[in-house]
């Protein structure tokens, strides 16, 4: 029988993060870097955002390209911007949630047309149909918007995660031409029947797929380069791309190219990753090329940026390989052939199979073989969990009646957890009217999270619980251990270098009195503090008493 895990108890060797006010703007307290709790990917707490859906700050930029006609339900832009993003970085919306990274939508220049493909006018909102890689698209705002939230974000303690498309371009319009015929093929469907039929093909109809394989030098597309002209920096482009193959050596082939302009971001913004969109229709050589070129854009970017550098760790790629899970171990396997997508390429994959892991199992099940498969076949890697997202169809709680077991199981799981944007706020997934994936991409509910009502509830939960995850890789990077199974008690232990971080955790506890044995990581006179009640104890006889009216204990070393 599934356990319900509407109550926790975690304890910690150390203090939870807490925030300061600085003019509006969250910093982490001086604690945080006495404690000097490394940033490790595979404990991270990610935000995946649409930058179009979560918060609009400048509605002068909410219409470009006479993007005027009447769109379909939550199929036009809504006007986020990423002065929006910034603006909740600044208030410490993320700090509070212990989000350490943000991954936010493609945010380079959409298509301007809209397409109709039997769902109603349909425009690119959400940030996959480019027409141009080098421009930010002014709906979402400016290069210097961009910059400023980086720096935020950065300021913070929060890592930025873009989005790369390389897979395809934006479906051709009245207002968007075809690109030539030796950059994208539009006229071979994928059928999904073995390796050769999921790459070179394309995914839908009128999304031309570019020809990832080709080793062919291949000219600009007229309608970028008179792009590139009428906004004055057509010479700009092509000395930097001169530059780029000269130093590279890599052929003018599209793939190269559109490496090149993602591969800007990073060395002009200072990005810290990317979450790479339809990895298993390219060819995987195409990511060993591009975490090579990220690699050296990272590296060039710390060089020239010495006081913006963060720490040691490499750049980031989390790769979505559709309907990956940790069951697949290192290789995805498509019938006539297995691929290691993880080999000199991706840091960590999307997991497609958390959600139905936490429909099917109990928690120390579920718990117990991530940690063993983490700890084995993908030692040197990670996953990604999720359980609701923009494209998932069938999410762990579609109805939200269960905000606060889905933030347990997240927020507790062993791996990178991905936070949706709305899952702490209960952002309906469901609007009356609206079709297909739209339904999953809601405007943000900060209504709802600015009244009086049971959000503040499961806001407060979400907030407790990740900013305890983001004190402690010990949760999401360390190695489990079941303590007793009734009362399911549990510890995690990492350590990296000098660091070492040890927790217990308690599932499904009763309010009131709750006795744990802690003995197998504090000792006798330890005292601890449990972060949701602010009750503090001291171990006795290996064992710690707190009685709290709460279901749910944090407890750290004090």
């Amino acid at each position: 029988m599934k356990k319900i895990l509407a109550s926790l108890m975690i304890i910690a060797t150390l203090g939870c993060k807490t925030y300061v006010s600085n003019e509006g703007a969250s910093q982490p307290t001086e604690e945080i870097s006495k404690n000097n709790v490394p940033f490790v990917w595979n404990a991270a707490n990610v935000y995946f955002l649409l930058t179009d859906r979560f918060n609009n700050v400048d509605p002068t930029n909410d219409v470009n390209f006479g993007r005027t006609e009447d769109a379909a339900i939550l199929r036009g832009f809504e006007g986020g911007d990423l002065k929006g993003i910034t603006q909740k970085i600044n208030e410490g919306y993320f700090n509070d949630l212990g989000i350490n990274a943000i991954w936010m939508t493609p945010v380079v220049e959409q298509i301007h047309g809209a397409t109709d493909e039997g769902t109603g006018k349909t425009y690119g909102y959400h940030g996959y149909w480019t027409k141009d890689w080098t421009a930010v698209d002014p709906n979402y705002g400016t290069r210097e918007d961009l910059k400023e939230l980086v720096d935020a974000a950065h300021s913070r303690g929060i890592r930025i995660l873009l989005d790369a498309v390389i897979n395809h371009t934006g479906p051709v319009t009245e207002k968007d031409p075809q690109w030539p015929d030796e950059w994208v093929r539009n006229d071979t469907p994928c059928t999904y029947k073995n390796y050769e039929t999921t790459i070179t093909c394309t995914l839908v109809k009128n999304l031309p797929d570019i020809r990832t394989e080709s080793n062919e030098e291949v000219a600009l597309p007229p309608q970028l380069v008179e792009k590139w002209k009428a906004e004055g920096r057509y010479e700009e482009e092509i000395a930097e791309l001169d530059e780029f193959f000269e130093r590279t050596g890599h052929p003018r082939a599209p793939r190269f190219y559109i490496m090149k302009w993602l591969a800007d971001y990073i060395t002009d913004f200072g990005i810290d990753g990317y979450r790479v969109d339809t990895v298993k229709h390219t060819e995987e050589y195409v990511w060993k090329e591009f975490k090579e070129i990220a690699d050296y854009a990272f590296a060039e970017f710390k060089r020239n940026n010495p006081a913006k550098v963060l720490d040691d760790n490499e750049f980031y790629m989390v790769g979505e390989v559709y309907n990956y899970s940790i069951s697949h171990g290192r290789e995805f396997d498509f019938g006539d052939k297995k691929v290691d997508y993880f080999d000199d390429a991706f840091n960590s994959l999307i997991n497609f199979e958390f959600k139905w892991n936490a429909q099917q199992q109990d928690a120390e099940a579920l718990f117990s073989r991530y940690d063993n498969i983490l700890s084995t076949t993908l030692s040197d890697y990670g996953i990604l969990n999720y359980l609701a997202s923009h494209d998932d169809h069938d999410p762990f709680d579609k109805e939200r009646e269960k905000p606060f077991v889905t933030a347990n199981y997240l927020l507790l799981g062993p791996g990178t957890s991905q936070v949706y944007y709305g899952d702490e706020s209960a952002r309906p997934l469901m609007v009356e009217g609206a079709n297909g994936d739209a339904n999953l991409r809601s405007n943000m509910n900060w209504d709802e999270i600015s009244s009086e009502n049971d959000t503040a509830e499961i806001l407060e939960h979400w907030q407790k619980l990740g900013q305890f995850r983001a004190a402690h890789p010990a949760v999401g990077a360390g190695r489990h251990k079941m303590i007793s199974l009734e009362p399911y008690y549990f510890s995690r232990t990492f350590t990296s270098g000098k660091f070492q971080d040890e927790v217990v955790i308690g599932i499904d506890l009763p309010a009131g009195k709750k006795v744990v044995d802690v003995s197998s990581v504090f000792e006798n006179g330890d005292m601890l503090m449990d972060k949701y009640s602010n009750i503090s104890a001291e171990v006795r006889d290996g064992k710690v008493e707190i009685n709290s009216e709460y279901g749910i204990l944090l407890l750290e070393k004090i």
